[in-house]
């Protein structure tokens, strides 16, 4: 091995043999493209199916810590893009990945994170085939970013969309809410927190894959990130043109995640997710979709948790514990900054 640098140095941005042994040795080695040039060339069989759709999408991750119980940035930077494609009816093939690294970063750490990467994109079914590395000097960035971009196929016939939603359907949701952000919260140490609490990071596309075939008459479907379940349902809500109606008493939601959400005021369908699957479904359909998440390990804990209704459009209500009512509004700023 000719990469001997336990540490990144400007040199490794240099376009010179020290870039060009982080490279092959940290990424290309792991990654595999099939062809080190400028671009990838892709090709797949369910491009050549007469009504199919490409579907395209980008993010970038900033998550601190970059490494977290459940994840690291590299694992949240493979599920998001995935995720993305996924919730939209695509099957998720190709992603590029951009990193950009601070002097002095451990290259053992992004060792690390590129294995992340990987197994993430074995596990769902895509290959990363392009990407690039900048270095920046010491404090210009937070050891390192990634930058992704994902494409993936529509197959014919599928059309979800919120415009769809019609009155009366219901609202799914794939196992608990507001992991991420609670794992992240614990994990910076800033509150003295002992709870342990894993991230929710997974990949969706399978998940989504055994719905539809199950229930194909989905209307629409999310993933809650930042601004959690309730920005997701107020989306929904806003599109559709209806009112959404959940129940407090249906809601998913760890001990210690609500633990700590009354020790700092927070509210939960705000927290951040990297996992959670938002589904709204024909009422007759609902149970099979059901049935098909809790098949799966990725939506074990699925129920329902709403119904969509004519009414205020855009408005999204909660059932309370107490039998009361409250509006559930979109989140207004940051619960907290550099999430994913």
């Amino acid at each position: 091995m000719s990469l001997r640098d336990e540490r990144v140095t400007l040199a490794h941005g240099g376009g010179g043999k020290a870039m060009r042994d982080l490279i092959e040795e940290v990424f290309t080695s792991v990654f595999a493209p099939d062809l080190m040039e400028d671009q990838a060339r892709l090709t797949s069989d369910a491009l050549q199916m007469p009504g199919a759709r490409l579907a395209f999408t980008t993010d970038s991750f900033v998550v601190d810590p970059v490494e977290f119980p459940g994840g690291d940035i590299g694992k949240i930077a493979v599920c998001g893009t995935v995720n993305d494609l996924a919730v939209g009816g695509a099957r998720p093939l190709w992603l590029s990945a951009a990193f950009i690294i601070e002097e002095g970063t451990e290259v053992a750490l992004l060792r690390r994170i590129v294995a992340s990467m990987r197994a993430e994109a074995d596990h769902a079914g895509v290959r990363i085939v392009t990407g690039d590395t900048k270095v920046v000097g010491r404090g210009m960035a937070d050891k390192v970013f990634v930058t992704t971009a994902g494409i993936g196929v529509i197959p014919p016939g599928r059309d979800l969309q919120a415009g769809h939603i019609e009155s009366g359907d219901v609202v799914l949701v794939n196992g608990v809410l507001g992991d991420h952000g609670a794992a992240i919260l614990a994990a910076r140490g800033d509150m003295a927190l002992g709870a342990d609490i894993p991230s929710d990071c997974q990949g969706l596309g399978h998940l989504m894959e055994a719905v539809l075939e199950a229930a194909p008459g989905m209307r629409a479907a999310r993933d809650a990130t930042r601004g959690g379940v309730a920005s997701v349902l107020n989306e929904l809500a806003e599109a559709a043109g209806l009112a959404i109606e959940i129940d407090e008493a249906a809601l998913p939601l760890r001990t210690e995640v609500k633990g700590m959400c009354e020790i700092l005021g927070l509210d939960p369908l705000y927290l951040a997710n990297e996992g959670t699957l938002v589904a709204v479904v024909p009422e007759a359909e609902a149970e099979a979709a059901l049935d098909a998440m809790r098949a799966r390990t990725e939506g074990a804990g699925a129920v329902a948790i709403g119904r969509v209704m004519e009414g205020n459009a855009g408005r999204v209500t909660m059932r309370t514990l107490f039998g009361g009512a409250r509006i559930v509004d979109m989140l207004v700023g940051e619960q907290l900054p550099r999430i994913c």
